[in-house]
Formats: C-alpha cells, sequence, structure tokens
C-alpha cells in the first residue's frame, strides 16, 4: 500500500510585490506551500510573479491575488476570490503596510490611510476568511507588526487623528492595532512579529539601515512553519517570544478594538 503524500499547505502573503512580503512568498514557495500572492494591482503582482519565477520558485506554486487595500470593497472581494479558489487556507501573513504622506490623507471608505491599509484591511480580510482558515486544524495568522507599537497609543475617540495628525504616530497606531488584533479569540493561532528593522520601503521610519528584507522574512516565515511552536496571542521580537505593550495585553483593549474595527469596516459594506 502506497504511503499517503502530505497535502500541501497553502498561504497567502499580503503586501507580496517586494520587501519582506515578497521574500516570505519567495520562502513558502521553497518549502512546498502554494503561495497567493497578493498584490495592490495586477503589473505589479505579475512583475512580483515573473520575479519569484526568475529566483527559482516553482510557478506552478504560484497565484495571484489583486485588491487595493485603501478600498475595503476590493478586500472583500479579493477574500471572496481567495475563498472560491483555495477553500482550505492554512496561513495568512497580512505583511501589507504604507506610511501616509505627511499630509492627514483619508481613504474613499472614511478612514486614515495607514488605520485602513495597515490595520483595518487585514481585520476585515481574516474575518473574511474564517471559512479557509478553519477548513484544516493548525492554520495560522501571522501579523507583521513592529516594535514601533510599543511608542503608540489608540486614539479612541479620534481613532483616523483628524484633530492631531502625525504620520508617525498614525502608523506606530496601526501597528499596535495589528498587535492588539492578534490576540482576538479565533478558531486559528493568531500571533504578531516585529521582523527586525529592515531595508524596505518603511527603513527611513526607523534608521538609515537594518537587515535584508530576506533576514526580515526567514523570522516571518519561521512562525508559518507548523514545527514552530508559537503562543496563540504572542507578540515576537525577531524570533524571541517577547512581552508586547502592556495595553496590548489587556483583554479589554482587545474587546474594545475589535469593535471599533467591526464598526469602521462595517460603515464602508
Amino acid at each position: 500500500m502506497s504511503a499517503v503524500s502530505p497535502v500541501s499547505r497553502t498561504a497567502l502573503v499580503t503586501g507580496a510585490t517586494s520587501g519582506i512580503g515578497w521574500e516570505t512568498a519567495r520562502l513558502l514557495a521553497g518549502q512546498g506551500c502554494t503561495v497567493i500572492v497578493h498584490a495592490p494591482d495586477v503589473a505589479s503582482g505579475r512583475d512580483a510573479l515573473d520575479r519569484l519565477v526568475a529566483a527559482g520558485v516553482d510557478a506552478s506554486r504560484l497565484c495571484l491575488a489583486v485588491a487595493d487595500f485603501s478600498r475595503l470593497d476590493e478586500v472583500r472581494s479579493m477574500a471572496a476570490r481567495v475563498a472560491d479558489g483555495h477553500p482550505a487556507l492554512d496561513i495568512l501573513v497580512n505583511n501589507a503596510a504604507v506610511v501616509a504622506p505627511e499630509r492627514h490623507t483619508m481613504t474613499a471608505d472614511g478612514n486614515e490611510l495607514s488605520l485602513q491599509v495597515n490595520f483595518l484591511a487585514a481585520y476585515l480580510l481574516t474575518h473574511e476568511l474564517s471559512g479557509p482558515l478553519t477548513a484544516r486544524p493548525g492554520s495560522r495568522v501571522v501579523n507583521v507588526s513592529s516594535a514601533m507599537h510599543r511608542t503608540a497609543s489608540i486614539s479612541w475617540n479620534d481613532p483616523h487623528r483628524a484633530k492631531r495628525y502625525s504620520r508617525l504616530a498614525a502608523y506606530a497606531q496601526s501597528q499596535l492595532a495589528l498587535t492588539v488584533f492578534s490576540r482576538e479569540k479565533a478558531s486559528w493561532t493568531s500571533v504578531s512579529v516585529h521582523p527586525g528593522v529592515c531595508d524596505t520601503a518603511l527603513l527611513p521610519l526607523y534608521a538609515h539601515e537594518g537587515d535584508s528584507a530576506a533576514q526580515g522574512a526567514e523570522r516571518v516565515a519561521r512562525l508559518c512553519d507548523p514545527a514552530t511552536e508559537v503562543v496563540p496571542g504572542g507578540y515576537y521580537d525577531r524570533t524571541a517570544l517577547s512581552p508586547a505593550a502592556p495595553v496590548a495585553m489587556e483583554d479589554r483593549t482587545v474587546r474594545r478594538l475589535c469593535k471599533l474595527a467591526g464598526r469602521l469596516v462595517a460603515k464602508a459594506a
């Protein structure tokens, strides 16, 4: 009797056209995963796929998913397409992130840009994919956060920071929200990770130099591996389990944030 071959895992990586997202897609595909590569538009997505294949990735392991995260209707549509094409999803890497302009910028959905792209889109996508994420045991959601969440506070009465805007504060708030979101009770295992200060488009926020994007991606991919034991809701600084900011550890904050996020994404429906 022949041995049953193991089921290939399926992963979705957001913000996978460059930097840590692209390198994470490359690593996961190299481990035998089918990787859904998220891009904000078709052109950048096809370019990312071409570069992955040129880097040695088997093209049959790659799929493209397109959505502009500054439009929540596109996030919903992408989630529906992913669920239709991939009824079981083993890994979701919420990596997509932007730094908003110096000038306060709102999306068409009525949310501050970095709050929506960096957190609300991840919140919505994760919930919209709850079916595929619960189709097989052991699924994981890895939220690529930042040590900068420690400097942040959530402006509960003005989450879009219209009254007192700073692009840095808005970015840090989005990273804190993503870290807190990792502690929401769910049927899958969620963690957040600071992959290190890496040489990506976000580097100017942190320093003049950093680790390579590939090094950051190795820390993300490690948490996707079922052989790596993780603490549900845990925050990882590179490879070490670390205490998140105290506010992120409060159950009350988790409930309050998810209530706020639910209201903001419902408003855009």
